[in-house]
């Protein structure tokens, strides 16, 4: 039990970004490098308004933490970071114009990938350990995913572009220890935000003068960057990599409901079973937590 609240902070992170496309979709007309632009740029001053105006006492922890590792750490956490917002930068862009120039579904079949390579870079690049049962997920999912790469091999070809470059986001930032997890975030988007400022000029459109733009960039920035990926390093603290990568199935379950009952892109019955196991192969991944969780409560009602 003492690992639940670390469980619900990746799915309350993961449930957010499935409903990602009802204010991405909206402003589909314009550029993804726009809207790639806008979206860092208000991360990163938010987050430096943030954290100046009620954070200038961690500013000074980290500083202090950092000056204290070895060399070979400081090393190590500069790479953890700088590795970290270019992994976020890559994925930003990539999600982006596969959503709105490709379609929902590629995007949904990506974080369906996703957990599959996080998996399989902690076993082998963390030694992260997996069970029996959890391997067992693990195949399902691979031919959840096999299934729906049947019908257009092409969406699986950007799915796994999108889910390799959050994966490694995922595995870097389970290492990623010692420092608050805000002035974690806000370093990896600001260092986007100063990366990308060069290129504004030259490869910016015309500047957006419609309100829906602006309304939609801003909540994207709050409610759908800052919260959940706050959510989702929090939830890397307590949790493995792989676990965290798994419960990212659920974006994409959201966004297929909705690739099929808004956007009304076509669903066959093969999608519909493929997402059906690739359901199963979640619970099937986290059944022993789920099966601690019900012995915990089952005493509690008795006694009740």
């Amino acid at each position: 039990m003492k690992t639940t609240k670390y469980y619900l902070a990746a799915i309350t992170a993961y449930t957010i970004w499935g409903f990602f496309s009802l204010v991405l979709k909206p402003i589909h007309d314009y550029a993804s490098l726009d809207i790639l632009f806008y979206r860092v740029f208000s991360c990163s001053i938010l987050m430096l308004l943030i954290t100046f105006t009620f954070k200038r006492k961690k500013i000074k922890e980290t500083i202090e933490t950092f000056k204290a590792l070895s060399k070979a750490e400081k090393k190590k956490t500069l790479l953890l970071n700088f590795g970290g917002s270019f992994f976020l930068m890559a994925n930003w862009f990539t999600f982006i114009y596969v959503m709105n120039h490709v379609s929902v579904k590629a995007t949904s079949l990506a974080y369906l990938v996703c957990p599959i390579l996080t998996t399989l870079l902690a076993y082998f690049l963390l030694h992260e350990k997996l069970s029996k049962t959890q391997w067992i997920s693990v195949g399902l999912s691979i031919s959840g995913c096999l299934l729906l790469s049947y019908s257009d091999i092409m969406d699986m070809f950007f799915s796994i572009i999108i889910g390799l470059t959050y994966a490694s986001y995922l595995v870097s930032q389970r290492v990623n220890k010692g420092f608050d997890k805000f002035m974690i975030l806000t370093f990896h988007i600001t260092f986007a935000a100063i990366v990308l400022l060069p290129f504004y000029p030259a490869y910016s459109g015309p500047f957006p003068s419609e309100f829906k733009f602006y309304f939609c960039i801003e909540t994207i920035a709050v409610l759908f960057t800052i919260f959940p990926l706050f959510l989702n390093l929090y939830a890397l603290s307590g949790i493995n990599s792989s676990t965290v990568g798994m419960l990212l199935n659920i974006n994409p379950m959201i966004a297929f409901a909705l690739a099929n009952f808004v956007y009304k892109e076509n669903i066959s019955g093969l999608q519909i079973t493929a997402y059906g196991i690739i359901f199963i192969a979640v619970i099937v991944f986290n059944s022993h937590h789920i099966f601690a969780m019900r012995q915990k409560w089952i005493p509690i009602s008795k006694n009740s």
